[in-house]
């Protein structure tokens, strides 16, 4: 569970903003908004996405009188924000998320990778899934699973392809005795690692909710 000092009262604005955000309503944990509101506020998709249920459903008294200051006036809400963000200032936030599982890793999911910037974690993750529906023989470039997702990533399907064969040398079913100097075979042992020997079905419906941010 995340510690207790993690939410401030000062983040309803911004996520209040995000909710306001035309199609009004709550949206999903891994939109691009929520993964970048997440990523300022060090705070995972998951509990913005807890918390804009609230601001949905006026739950509390506090998020009440922050809706009917706020929302038939957004640009009362952009002021309110942007003084936000200037006294808080960018980066200089201390306080980081503490869990388990996503929570703890969410943050570096989304970073690109310095040996390969055109991939992430996340985009490991969505081509493990990938992998599970596909057999070995299928894992090329022509393949239109393989060509859908590429185009998704915004990267060459080659590039897919290549994540494909490095998951077959960490199937421990395929035996793979092959080596690669990829620098992306470690990123993949570890994307492996923890969702490779899991529910792939788990892993698919994860994998539905992460694809919102590439949408």
């Amino acid at each position: 569970m995340a510690k207790g000092n993690v939410w401030q009262d000062d983040y309803w604005l911004p996520l209040m903003q995000l909710y306001l955000r035309r199609p009004v309503g709550v949206k999903p944990t891994y939109s691009r908004g929520m993964v970048e509101l997440g990523l300022e506020l060090h705070v995972a998709p998951q509990v913005l996405a807890e918390k804009m249920q609230q601001i949905a459903t006026l739950s509390t008294p506090r998020v009440e009188r922050i809706w009917q200051t706020y929302s038939a006036n957004p640009r009362r809400l952009q002021r309110a924000v942007r003084l936000w963000r200037e006294m808080r200032g960018f980066g200089a936030e201390s306080s980081f998320y503490d869990g388990v599982g996503v929570a703890e890793t969410f943050e570096r999911d989304f970073r690109p990778f310095d040996e390969e910037p055109r991939l992430t974690m996340v985009g490991l993750i969505l081509i493990l899934d990938l992998y599970f529906r596909l057999t070995p023989i299928t894992m090329v470039a022509e393949t239109p699973e393989v060509v859908e997702l590429a185009r998704l990533l915004k990267v060459d399907a080659r590039l897919v392809v290549t994540v494909l064969e490095l998951f077959q040398l960490c199937d421990p079913y395929l035996n793979r005795s092959g080596v690669s100097d990829s620098p992306l075979l470690q990123p993949c042992s570890e994307v492996w690692q923890r969702f490779g020997n899991g529910d792939t079905e788990q892993l698919a419906a994860f994998a539905q909710q992460l694809q919102e941010y590439y949408k």
